[in-house]
């Protein structure tokens, strides 16, 4: 059985959101905050902190009015106009389409945490010895970075498409 255009995209949206949530649920009950435990020596760990603000904690000195509008109103619309985008536009390509599901899943996930909670919870840290370091990070936020770079490479495949077809 094929799954509609729509229906495909409103799974894929869920899967993130629900795949996210389901790690939050897990890290907010077994976690306690700023705990730590390593999965991977001290390159790979978890450590459970509240974020109030948008990446890396910018934006939690923010007033709460302007928290609500910049980090909850903001992204609600933002989110809403790429959902109406991806579910219109017959046009987009599948790895776009999957890129902007991935982005669209992980907003929502984060933006339900701020609603709920009035705080994002992360709990993932990398650090390759100086190499290569995050901040604290979550699956909604990793979901937003694979969709960003699925639409570069998306990107890059419609030009090289374009100029074939030129």
């Amino acid at each position: 059985m094929k799954l509609s255009r729509t229906a495909s995209i409103i799974l894929l949206i869920a899967a993130n959101i629900a795949i996210d949530q389901i790690s939050k649920f897990i890290v907010r009950a077994k976690i306690a905050q700023y705990e730590v435990i390593e999965l991977i020596g001290e390159a790979f760990i978890l450590t459970k902190v509240e974020n109030e603000g948008a990446f890396l904690g910018m934006g939690s000195d923010l007033s709460p009015l302007l928290k609500w509008a910049l980090l909850l109103i903001l992204p609600v619309i933002v989110l809403g106009g790429v959902l109406y985008y991806i579910l219109t536009n017959k046009s987009l390509d599948r790895l776009s389409l999957i890129a902007f599901c991935c982005i669209v899943g992980g907003g929502i996930a984060n933006v339900f945490d701020r609603f709920m909670y009035g705080s994002v919870t992360d709990f993932f840290h990398i650090d390759l010895g100086g190499v290569f370091r995050t901040g604290i990070f979550n699956l909604a936020d990793m979901s937003v970075s694979f969709g960003m770079i699925l639409l570069i490479i998306a990107s890059f495949q419609q030009r090289k498409l374009e100029k074939a077809n030129a």
